[in-house]
């Protein structure tokens, strides 16, 4: 290309109006995989550890501690595998955590403020992001999904109750309403009362951990760890299974004139070269 009309991209030479149709195209793709990831994830999260990281009063130290961490790995998990292995792009967890946050800031807004009149403070979602971020860098450091397992995931499950617990510690202030002693947080629910969830199904702060005395959120904290380890390998391979290419026989072969034998290019000539004689005798005909 002479005159300016060429631009390089992806180390080719590519005319400007074929070069700018690849990046909208890129940019397509791009917004497509972020709802995508982001409507798949918030989906699997809502159905899985969803109430204990909806309501402020059902964060509590062992469930909510527990759940998260282990339900929000299997995304990141799996997106690694194909990010990693197929782009080398070390994002792939603060990816697709970042689509989950998009997708609940979306629903609790719109959905849970504006439409049900919740108040923000009742619905506010869990921090993922610093972990996201400590299990994508295990990935590029060690470039192992063993070693991330072992490390990033060990320390995405362990991170989750520090970096929550700065905007989660006001909530957990005691108050005393009408001669009973509950947390801000309780108060906040009691106030804004939740439709079609009866209160004797909330599970919070039930369990053995008791017998720890006041660790109950270190206990649950390491335990979320090693199942997290164990959750990621899993998802790393179901990434790995919905990443692989599968083709199928093509069964109407032999009526596009191919064999078993043939390739297709081997095909098209012999088929060509059969017209170009038909039609000779023909003519000579």
């Amino acid at each position: 290309m002479q005159g300016g009309t060429s631009v390089r991209l992806y180390g080719l030479e590519w005319p400007k109006e074929s070069a700018r149709i690849s990046r909208v195209f890129d940019l397509l793709v791009a917004a497509i995989l972020f709802l995508a990831v982001s409507g798949a994830f918030h989906l699997h999260y809502m159905l899985t550890a969803g109430d204990w990281d909806m309501w402020i009063d059902w964060k509590d130290r062992q469930w909510w501690v527990t759940l998260t961490p282990i339900m929000a790995i299997t995304f990141p998990a799996a997106l690694q595998y194909v990010f990693w292995t197929k782009f080398r792009l070390p994002i792939a967890a603060t990816f697709a955590v970042v689509c989950l946050l998009f997708g609940q800031w979306i629903n609790r807004y719109f959905g849970f403020h504006l439409w049900s009149y919740f108040p923000m403070s009742e619905v506010i979602p869990a921090l993922l992001i610093p972990g996201a971020l400590v299990l994508d860098i295990a990935l590029l450091l060690t470039g192992n999904f063993l070693f991330t397992a072992m490390s990033g995931a060990f320390a995405f499950a362990l991170l989750f109750y520090p970096t929550n617990w700065f905007w989660l510690a006001p909530y957990r202030l005691p108050v005393e309403v009408m001669g009973q002693l509950v947390s801000v947080g309780d108060y906040i629910s009691y106030a804004f009362t939740r439709t079609a969830l009866p209160e004797y199904i909330r599970l919070i702060e039930r369990g053995t951990l008791r017998t720890f005395g006041g660790h109950s959120a270190i206990i649950a904290s390491f335990f979320s760890a090693f199942v997290s380890i164990l959750m990621y390998l899993a998802w790393w391979h179901i990434g790995m299974l919905l990443a692989r290419v599968v083709t199928t026989p093509n069964t109407l072969k032999n009526f596009m004139g191919l064999t078993d034998k043939d390739e297709p290019a081997e095909a098209a000539q012999k088929a060509i070269d059969g017209t170009s004689l038909q039609g000779r005798s023909v003519a000579a005909e």
